[in-house]
């Protein structure tokens, strides 16, 4: 039961995009900034985007050391570098873009905590700082930082060694949105959020989204040029056919901690484990390794078992023999595939999609949200 003034002048747009993170907002800051005059919308099925974007840990990240060389076998040495420049790229274009004020950037050191498992990925850092010399002007990306361990103080039991990455930082999540819905809004772009997208229909010529209107209770059609799908793991809700597995993420906070003896952002096992220094408290997450079957979910459910090893390590390895209490917990939802490589196409000849984010969407967000409107200003 629209009215003719509702079918007249509030749904017709000429990009729509569908989901409000960080590649979505994205997606439609770069739009605007290439067709000012363009009328872009981002639909968001929550109130607050919901996936990872606003539940990550703040890691300004390109990849640690056993992560790369973790790539290395899945991925050619030129896809591997190709992908890390794309994050380094990505966060230069996020920090140009927002401000590292605005964003709370700080580089307060990047490590590595390499365990008696990892020690043999340290006689392959020569190797992989030459992979990577030409993205860092033959800098090195990472060395050897163990005079850092007993101030560290985390269990000499575990952490043999710590390597540096010297191209990390890290930021504050909740401002960074903030930042980039401002500036969305500032451009004029329209973000409406409690809308869950259910059908997406190309007709060649034009595009149509639906979305339920519960209080009418019939189905509204917003129309677009073009639609861009930037909704990460929950994409196969949308698009059931393409690649994506989701995998949820596990995150603790603690109270603060009285003379916490570092700072900075810290990774081990892969990437699997990470864990910062926040406001004088310590965020711990990760885990999945440990139930990849259990977490491989689009539901926002505490892992029981994951949470307490989380708890474990916190107190045996990382501040062995201290008191520390916990003072929140949640979850946030990644999407993976086989490789770490994103999701960047067009699925139909207006539908263009930029997902499957590797748990990297703090990095390559922006740029990846920049290809895709790129993208859509392509004529096919």
């Amino acid at each position: 039961m629209l009215s003719y003034w509702e079918k007249q002048s509030l749904l017709q747009y000429d990009y729509i995009i569908v989901g409000s993170g960080i590649v979505g907002l994205s997606t439609a800051i770069s739009l605007k900034e290439r067709v000012p005059q363009s009328r872009i919308m981002v639909l968001e099925r929550e109130v607050l985007p919901t996936g990872a974007s606003t539940k990550n840990a703040g890691f300004a990240c390109l990849g640690s050391l056993t992560e790369i060389l973790a790539d290395l076998q899945t991925m050619p040495a030129e896809a591997v570098l190709n992908l890390v420049n794309l994050r380094y790229t990505g966060l230069r274009l996020l920090r140009q873009r927002l401000g590292d004020k605005a964003i709370n950037y700080h580089e307060n050191g990047s490590f590595e905590l390499i365990g008696p498992r990892q020690e043999w990925a340290l006689e392959q850092l020569d190797k992989v700082n030459r992979m990577l010399g030409s993205l860092f002007n033959n800098q090195l990306a990472f060395e050897r930082a163990t005079d850092q361990l007993g101030p560290f103080g985390f269990d000499s039991k575990y952490v043999k060694a710590l390597v540096r990455n010297n191209f990390e930082g890290e930021l504050h999540t909740g401002k960074m949105m903030r930042a980039l819905i401002d500036t969305a809004i500032a451009a004029g772009i329209e973000i409406k959020t409690g809308c869950t997208v259910t059908h997406i229909d190309d007709f060649h010529t034009g595009v149509n989204v639906v979305v339920p209107h519960h209080t009418l209770k019939e189905d509204i059609i917003f129309s677009a040029r073009k639609v861009l799908v930037c909704t990460n793991a929950f994409t196969k809700k949308l698009l059931p056919e393409e690649e994506i597995t989701p995998g949820r993420g596990q995150v603790l906070i603690t109270e603060p901690v009285k003379d916490l003896p570092f700072k900075g952002i810290f990774h081990f096992e892969e990437g699997y484990y990470y864990f910062r220094e926040l406001d004088g408290r310590v965020l711990l997450g990760g885990g999945r390794q440990l139930d990849f079957t259990g977490e491989t979910s689009t539901d926002f459910h505490f892992n029981d078992r994951i949470q307490h090893e989380l708890e474990v390590l916190l107190r045996t390895t990382i501040l062995p023999g201290r008191e520390v209490a916990i003072a929140d917990r949640w979850t946030g939802i990644m999407a993976f595939g086989s490789t770490r490589q994103p999701i960047v196409k067009a699925h139909t000849k207006n539908v263009i999609i930029g997902v499957r984010m590797g748990g990297m969407g703090v990095a390559i967000g922006s740029i990846i949200g920049d290809k895709l409107a790129v993208m859509a200003l392509e004529e096919v």
